[in-house]
């Protein structure tokens, strides 16, 4: 039986992925479009580049937070392997206290950075703010953070069938075998 703020970052997590991969299928139509109506209508459309810019903000900071539950993250662990065992969990401590500071500091100053800009327009859309452009910032900063928390609460979550990239399976259901 999981805990409920597992189950809860679980559905976090679904949401993670599927925010950040419609975000990358939205750009994989929206740039080619952009390529197209300026090179074979002659028009250029002036909305792909800041919307493709966006949605690439939301897919890195998104995707980001998710790929660090999964344990997909980038990890130089050359030196840290070579440790004795007592030294790897004091090493993986301190890489869980920097990655929530880190979070902090990014969710922090990421949401200053949205509130500042929300006067703004982008030029090409006159109708959006700027700050929505670099909301997905502390938004995923916050979402990492509570992933953060999670793993230092309850312990890595990257080899659960349902943060596996390779596996497609359910895990058992509560109380059977």
């Amino acid at each position: 039986m999981s805990h409920p703020f597992i189950r809860l970052m679980d559905h976090v997590y679904h949401a993670c992925i599927w925010v950040a991969g419609l975000s990358i299928l939205a750009m994989s139509l929206i740039i080619p479009w952009g390529v197209f109506s300026r090179y074979v209508l002659g028009t250029g459309s002036h909305w792909p580049e800041p919307i493709s810019i966006m949605l690439m903000v939301v897919f890195t900071f998104i995707g980001a937070a998710a790929s660090y539950r999964a344990g997909g993250h980038i990890a130089v662990a050359m030196l840290t392997e070579r440790l004795p065992a007592s030294l790897q969990s004091v090493c993986a401590k301190l890489v869980d206290l920097l990655m929530g500071g880190i979070s902090v500091f990014v969710a922090w100053y990421g949401m200053d950075l949205v509130l500042a800009t929300m006067e703004q327009t982008v030029a090409e859309l006159p109708s959006m703010p700027v700050g929505y452009t670099y909301l997905a910032l502390p938004v995923g900063s916050a979402i990492t953070l509570l992933f953060v928390i999670e793993r230092v609460v309850f312990g890595s979550q990257h080899t659960r069938p349902i943060v596996r990239f390779d596996e497609h399976h359910e895990e058992p259901a509560e109380g059977g075998a």
